[in-house]
């Protein structure tokens, strides 16, 4: 029997969510799905992406979502001696490949991606993110083209959703 697949949450699920299909009054069957499955141990993030949600305004709903209902353990720590090596060799890796612009590196490197990417290489991790790839792109390095080079699998919401079994019930008073 092979083990649960772990899937580890881009930044960009939960804001592109929040903004446009799952929004917090019109689906909170999403949000609710995110922690159910997380207390079952599949899904996750890393305490950097929580970092990068926590930016918005105190009262805005994700943060507030963040900071109140999601459980700490959720946002993985990433300062292990094995996560830490696999992130320099991945931001090694970006800052040597001649393709990228100097902003693209520069903007890669203050993200939150290499450590999803790292902790998925070293704990055997599924990366969910909206990005598409783009191994060709210079402006920008991709998240899945990080994955690729690092062969650390990657997925969209949308798949771990059908894969988790997530349904959306319509509320009983509707």
């Amino acid at each position: 029997m092979t083990e649960p697949r772990i899937y580890l949450l881009d930044a960009d699920v939960f804001i592109t969510a929040k903004n446009l299909y799952y929004g917090f009054d019109l689906c909170p069957g999403f949000w609710a799905g995110l922690i159910k499955h997380h207390h079952e141990g599949r899904i996750f993030s890393v305490d950097r992406v929580r970092s990068e949600l926590l930016v918005g305004p105190k009262t805005e709903n994700l943060v507030e979502w963040v900071r109140n209902e999601v459980p700490k353990e959720f946002f993985l720590d990433v300062d292990s001696d094995e996560v830490t090596e696999a992130y320099t060799e991945i931001m090694l890796w970006a800052q040597r490949h001649p393709q990228y612009f100097d902003y693209a590196k520069a903007k890669f490197a203050t993200g939150a991606d290499g450590w999803l990417v790292a902790h998925a290489r070293i704990h055997g991790g599924t990366v969910v993110t909206l990005e598409q790839p783009a191994p060709h792109s210079k402006r920008e390095i991709k998240l899945p083209d990080v994955c690729d080079q690092f062969d650390v699998g990657h997925e969209n919401p949308f798949s771990m959703l059908k894969e988790l079994g997530v349904q959306f019930q319509l509320a009983k008073d509707s």
